[in-house]
């Protein structure tokens, strides 16, 4: 199961980290960051691969000018 936490907003930039447990294999991983790419218009930042399998991924996306207006990530 993927975990998702809250979005970190800095700047004109919004983060968000996921967790890929080890059952994650490569290839769906891959589709599973495409989609959040593809309908929610976030980038790869960085991928950490940890010894157990464990993925933490970090991703990123531009805020637009009406996310600015009310300074809460969308």
């Amino acid at each position: 199961m993927t975990t998702v936490d809250e979005a970190v907003v800095e700047g004109d930039w919004e983060y968000r980290r996921l967790r890929l447990p080890p059952a994650v294999s490569r290839r769906a991983a891959m589709i599973q960051l495409s989609i959040h790419a593809e309908f929610a218009g976030w980038e790869l930042r960085t991928v950490r691969l940890y010894a157990d399998g464990t993925r933490r991924v970090w991703l990123r996306r531009k805020r637009s000018a009406a996310d600015h207006s009310t300074g809460l990530p969308v």
